[in-house]
Order: structure tokens, then sequence, then C-alpha cells
């Protein structure tokens, strides 16, 4: 066996599974591992990557996940381009089936709580394909800046990314989301072949630690869930006390909670009633109190995937599903107000210049513009209008900045749903139907937009990942086979001859008489590998200045 497993581990598996399913069970830490690779929905799809990828036949699809595929380690497609610009995903594959059992749907509220990395939450926004709201939460902040670059990286528009315990976030989003996953910190048994530095947590951090944690967030993820939602428990652990007997106390506690069955397919197994009570620990035994196990009929509806029987690693899923008559009336006011707030989002994005603020954004851009004329003149006369109008462009709001870039750089903002806020000089575009977030540790209230500078407003690198090339004025287009296109991910300035670029006309553009000479071809430009943005650029006719952050860029 190519890893040392604990001794008290191995005797737990034992008896647990018997001899003969054990010695399947223990030969399985000498297979090889696999790895896979999810496509990004909100991207691309599958007949599109067929036609695109660099690898062929060495992608075979994973059957429980849309999208996914194993693929050989010798690939190495964390290198590629297509992974910068956000096309796939990186993940093992057992780890994707939590968030195909949720079953999202477009429009759906959903709460991933415990969301760092980021992994599943970027398959759910998929799902969502940019409608409704996607609440991805941890509560340790040194993991949501990961989680917050992988939902940038994917680039989601419509989600929002939180640091608060459970219990916090049930104050302020009772009853509100149709899906939540709960993909819980666990023991992590499930993952010893994969990462065996979980060997050294698993010998830290006691089973019955992490089943009190579990039980904890699903009393207050319960409390989130409307009437006729659904909710998904996972773990990558093989233990019971942090399966079954979590799912079995949980419904006896909540009995408007069903556990719903899920089909067994692809070497999945049913989840194991007689373990219900089993534990290692007597003092568990006895805090158990026996109560919960009536409920012990459900479990055989949910899931266990065993690595000696799929091919990926170990999990356990239990689907749950809230009746639609508990707290009918309170469901119905949080539908109303979810109502309520998508219909001012969508109209704050669509008001087309009809509103007093809108109005005073439209006369903002024209003193920009004047400025930018006087400046250019350089007479007296107009260098005096290019002060006062200076004075006039400080007192810009950042969210004023934004509106100027956004008519002069990109096509169609206008009908972009939600509302900007911003914090400082950062603007944020947030989706319909949030609630405050008073009180919240947020990471990032809504879609960074960009931040507004002295002068002029810096789109960000979110912003870039989230557009699609024909919402650019100017992009220009590299192939990933390119050295130009490893040069610009690496940070590097880079030649750009004109025929490589593809002008659209703003509102600000067609306002003056259409894009003519030079002066109009420079400027900003969204960097496109394949078609899909990468990042900004600044090119003055010859050169393209990169505009990629040093946490953006290939290493």
């Amino acid at each position: 066996m190519g890893i040392e497993l604990p001794g008290a581990f191995i005797a737990k598996m034992k008896r647990l599974l018997g001899d003969e399913e054990f010695e399947a069970f223990l030969a399985s830490y000498d297979d090889k591992r696999w790895y896979g690779l999810r496509l990004n929905a909100l991207k691309i799809d599958e007949e599109h990557y067929a036609e695109l990828s660099p690898w062929g036949n060495r992608l075979q699809p994973i059957p429980w996940a849309d999208g996914g595929y194993y693929y050989d380690d010798e690939i190495r497609p964390g290198k590629h381009p297509h992974y910068h610009a956000g096309l796939y995903y990186i993940q093992e594959p057992s780890a994707m089936a939590p968030a195909e059992l949720l079953d999202v749907k477009p429009g759906h509220y959903v709460l991933d709580l415990c969301a760092a990395p980021g992994g599943k939450s970027t398959q759910l926004a998929g799902k969502l394909q940019g409608r409704g709201v996607l609440v991805a939460n941890d509560n340790a902040r040194e993991r949501t800046k990961a989680l917050a670059k992988n939902i940038e990286l994917a680039g989601v528009r419509n989600a929002i990314v939180l640091n608060e315990e459970p219990e916090a976030l049930a104050t302020v989003f009772e009853l509100y989301f149709d899906r939540i996953l709960v993909d819980a910190p666990c023991s992590g048994e499930g993952m010893f072949r994969k990462d065996d530095s979980m060997i050294t947590q698993w010998e830290k951090h006691s089973v019955r630690r992490c089943a009190h944690m579990q039980r904890d967030i699903l009393k207050f993820a319960v409390k989130m869930l409307a009437p006729g939602g659904r909710l998904v428990y996972s773990t990558c652990t093989f233990s019971p006390e942090e399966n079954e007997a979590q799912i079995a106390a949980l419904v006896t506690e909540h009995p408007e909670l069903s556990v719903s069955e899920v089909p067994l397919a692809n070497g999945w197994m049913p989840g194991r009633p007689d373990w219900v009570d089993y534990s290692e620990d007597q003092e568990e035994r006895e805090d158990r109190g026996g109560k919960a196990f009536g409920a012990a009929g459900q479990i055989r509806r949910t899931v266990r995937l065993w690595p000696h029987k799929v091919r990926g690693e170990g999990h356990y899923a239990a689907v749950l599903v809230k009746a639609d008559d508990t707290g009918a009336v309170r469901g119905d006011q949080a539908g109303q107000f979810r109502q309520a707030n998508h219909q001012d989002g969508r109209n704050s994005g669509r008001d087309n210049g009809r509103s007093g603020k809108n109005r005073e954004m439209t006369a903002a851009h024209s003193r920009t513009s004047r400025y930018e004329g006087a400046e250019r003149t350089g007479k007296g006369k107009d260098k005096g209008q290019a002060a006062a109008l200076r004075r006039a462009d400080r007192e810009m709001s950042a969210e004023e900045r934004w509106k100027g870039f956004a008519k002069e750089q990109l096509l169609g903002f206008e009908l972009w749903p939600g509302k900007l806020i911003s914090y400082g000089n950062r603007v944020y575009l947030q989706p319909p139907g949030v609630p405050p977030l008073d009180g919240l540790q947020v990471v990032r209230p809504g879609w960074y937009l960009g931040e507004a500078g002295k002068h002029r407003f810096e789109p960000s690198q979110p912003l870039a990942m989230a557009l699609h090339e024909t919402e650019s004025v100017r992009s220009l287009r590299l192939g990933s086979d390119e050295e130009a296109a490893i040069r610009y991910l690496k940070g590097e300035t880079i030649e750009a001859d004109e025929g490589r670029f593809v002008y659209r006309l703003s509102e600000g553009a067609a306002r003056a008489g259409g894009i003519s000479g030079s002066a109009k071809r420079t400027g900003t430009v969204l960097v496109c590998v394949d078609g899909f943005p990468v990042g900004w650029g600044k090119w003055d006719g010859v050169m393209l200045k990169n505009g990629l952050a040093a946490g953006w860029r290939r290493t």
C-alpha cells in the first residue's frame, strides 16, 4: 500500500465493512488516483469544448456530473490558457456529486454554506445561468480569499461572498433559500488517498468534534431553507457519526424534513441504517440519548461513494426536502420580499437615463468628454475650462465614474440586472433580491466592477472574466497556442497588430458619429484567448500594456 493509514482507522473500517468488503476497500489505496475537471457552464458547453479542447479523447466523461471529465494527470490542465480563461475547474470527481444532487434551476436562491475553496459554488453558479442569487459563505476568513478568486475566475455575476457563522446568516436569511448545500467540514477520511496530509489532520481532530460542529451547522441551515426547499448534506468521510447519524438526528428533530431517495447508479451505494447508532465513543452515544433513531428507515435513501466502487474518492450525501406547508405564511412573505427586491433591482439597472440620478450621470459623462477635448486643444480659454471641469471631475462619485467608463467601453450594461453599490472607491453590482447585509462580514457584496481613481475608472479583473467578448467595445483576439497568449498571462507587455483587434460601437462612440481615427481605436482593451476574456490591457497603437494584477498571472 502506497500510504500508511492510521491503525485506529483500519480497525474501525474493518469493523464496519466486514472482512470481505474491507479487503476490497483496503486494496483501493493501491489504485491510482482519479483526476477530474468540470466545464464552466457559464462560458462553454460540452459540444463547443469538444471542438476547442487540445486533448481530444484524453478526456473521459464522469457519469454523474454534467460537463465533468476524467483526465490523464500528464496533461496538466491547470497550466493551459483555458484554465486562466475560466473554462473549467479542476475538481475531484466524487466531489462533483453533491451540487448535482441539489437540483438547482435558473432563478433559484442558493446558499453554499461551507463554500471554500469554491469548486461547488462555481458548479452551482453554472446551473443558475446568471439568474437568481448565489450566496457563498465560509466561516474561515483565510479561506474566503480563494473562494472569491474562484468565483471571479468562473465569471459569476450573481454571487455574494460572506465570511460568517451559520447563526449570524440565519438572522438575515431566514426562510430565504430555495436550495442549500452543506458540504460540511469533516474528519476527511475519504480524502486520505488524494491528500495524505489529511491523515495528520484526522489524528488531530476527533470525529466527535466534527459531529458536534455539523449538528450546529445543520440546525441553522434548516432555518434558512424556504418551505418546499431542498438541502443537500455531504461529507468526504466514511464515519457514520458524521453521516447516517447526522441525518437520522436531523429528521427526528425536524419532522418537516424528509429524506429524498437518491437513485443508485455508477457504483453508488445506499446509506447504512444499521450504522445509525454506531460510535467509537461511549460519551457520544450517551449524548445522543437514543432519541433520533426512529428515523433510521430513511437512511437507505442517502448515498455513499466508496473508492472501491467508483472512479473517485469517498463521499456521503443526503438530499432533504422541507415540507411546503411548514411556515407557509412566513415563506410567502419571504417570497414576496424577494420578488419586490428583484423588481427594484431590475428597474435600477434598466431605467436608461430616465431617473434624476442617471440624468446627472449623463451630465457628468458629458463633462468628462469636454474636459478631454479641452486638454487636447491647449488653448488658454479651453485650459481654464479644463481646470473647472477637473474640479467637477473630482466631485464625481465612484458610481458615476463607473457609468462613464461603461458608456464608453461596454455594450448593453444598462440591461444588467441588479443594483450598483459602492464601498469607498470600489463599485459592485449586487444581484436583485439580496436583503440588507448590515452586521455581516462581507467579502464581496456582488460582482466587483472596478475602482474609481482620481481621474478615471479602473475596470477589475472580475469584470473582465464575467464579460462576453461581444460586450466590449475593443477586444484583442489571441489563440491559446500562441506565444503572445502565454506572455500576456505571465504579465508581460506584448506587441499587437491592429488586425487582431475587433471594434464595436459604444453609446458614446455612436453619439460622436462612430469610431474613426487612431485616437478612438487605442485605449482600454479586453484581451481574449480563443474568444474568451482573460483580462484587460491598454493599447497605444503598437504595444499592449498588460493589465493583469500579480495574483492573476500565470506562474
